[in-house]
């Protein structure tokens, strides 16, 4: 739709649309600079960032003290959290994506048809996408790192709990924009913390192309259930790890640790274990051990409750949920067959593992999973668009259109049909 001035409900609603009419205009601009242009404002932003990090991790400090008086979760404050560890993290994230290939203006395969012309796709950038999110605050400099470099405008709208931390982020964008000679808008934020701008932002199909949420189930159904703009899903993250009758039991502890305990707040972490029975009794023994190392709860079958402690039986539903914290289901199958029925019927279609010494067993999960990301013998935690190569991440689809799993710049374009001839008509 195209807003008229007497079309908006507040003046509000019209400050926003005027930002997203600005934002279109960058986009123009932004997806006919060069791989080196898009790279330098990269580079200038890695220099802004650690020039900057001292009044960076005191706005976070802000925050964290905001997330503590709110009773907030251990899982959000993790999130929120910054450091120096995670300053350089940003950094690093930003020379990947600039070591990564520019996909747009890349030709594909072009086929010469019977009557002279030539068929070819050329890709693209999206145009505008606005990025809903909460927590986090590294959002706003990987997912702007990715917009950038695939010719995308970034409309960034971070929650109230990341907001200091978010203002001094965008502060550095729009500094190393200017640095370069480019406009502040090619990287976007919200200014409202409303409920309403959000619902607003969700109506402006006209400026913006592309809607990307990342945070808890609740916000994701909000933004898809009131967007009139394509939006990319990620509901949860309910991820499974299966140790099968063939595996490599120090393997499968080795993984059940990485993927459970190592950073059980965020979506790629183990949310449910799925045990062989034949070898149940003897890996249970350290899984109970291992819970009662780092104070797992668990939500077992009855098979299993008695082999653990802090154990609880499961009901259907504990099967469904992403814990985000130190708990996680438990299920024995009595067959590969079993094991594969259950992933299926409680998969978030985030990300799958096998742990198995038996090829033929680990190609066949490969080929019946169709999560997002299947693994055989490989900790959940790489799944993660900088650990598979991608440079950053903006974000992980778990709905298969227009991309399927975690988004890079290839997953930021498009691709447009390019045909060539010589004179060629179809009727004259």
């Amino acid at each position: 739709m195209t807003m008229k001035e007497n079309s908006f409900e507040s003046k509000e609603q019209q400050e926003l649309y005027e930002l997203t009419v600005r934002a279109k205009q960058a986009a123009q601009t932004l997806g006919n600079l060069t791989s080196s242009q898009k790279n330098d404002v990269l580079a200038a932003m890695a220099k802004k960032l650690k020039a900057n990090q001292d009044q960076i991790l005191e706005a976070n400090k802000k925050d964290i003290q905001y997330a503590k008086d709110n009773d907030l979760s251990d899982a959000m404050v993790d999130r929120l959290l910054l450091d120096e560890a995670r300053v350089d993290g940003m950094v690093d994230a930003l020379h990947n994506v600039m070591s990564l290939t520019d996909p747009v203006g890349e030709m594909g395969p072009s086929t010469l048809r019977p009557n002279g012309i030539r068929v070819g796709k050329m890709r693209i950038p999206l145009g505008v996408i606005l990025m809903i999110y909460e927590a986090r605050p590294n959002v706003a400099v990987e997912a702007a790192a990715l917009t950038l470099k695939s010719g995308n405008v970034v409309i960034l709208r971070g929650g109230k709990e990341a907001w200091h931390s978010n203002q001094a982020l965008i502060q550095c964008w729009h500094d190393a924009l200017a640095d370069c000679g480019h406009s502040k808008e090619m990287v976007c934020i919200v200014p409202s913390q409303s409920h309403e701008a959000v619902n607003h932002l969700l109506q402006f199909r006209d400026t913006i192309d592309l809607v990307i949420p990342r945070g808890g189930e609740r916000l994701i159904r909000a933004v898809t259930d009131n967007s009139k703009i394509p939006v990319i899903q990620h509901f949860k993250g309910v991820c499974h790890l299966y140790v099968d009758k063939f595996a490599d039991l120090d393997k499968a502890e080795k993984l059940l640790k990485d993927g459970k305990v190592s950073r059980p707040g965020v979506c790629n972490s183990l949310e449910s274990l799925v045990i062989h029975k034949d070898i149940a009794n003897e890996f249970l023994k350290r899984v109970k051990k291992l819970g009662n190392e780092f104070g797992i709860q668990f939500k077992a079958d009855k098979d299993s409750v008695a082999q653990l402690d802090n154990a609880t039986e499961a009901s259907a539903e504990d099967y469904h949920n992403e814990y985000l914290s130190l708990a996680m289901s438990v299920k024995q199958v009595a067959s590969y067959d079993d094991a594969v029925a259950h992933i299926l019927e409680h998969s978030s279609s985030h990300t799958e593992v096998i742990v198995t010494e038996n090829i033929d067993r680990g190609n066949e999960f490969i080929r019946r999973i169709n999560s997002s990301v299947v693994m055989v013998n490989a900790s959940s935690r790489f799944s993660d668009g900088g650990e598979l190569g991608l440079g950053a991440e903006i974000g992980i689809s778990t709905s298969k259109l227009h991309a399927y799993g975690p988004m890079g710049l290839v997953q930021l374009t498009t691709e447009k049909y390019v045909v060539t001839g010589q004179g060629q008509a179809k009727h004259y």
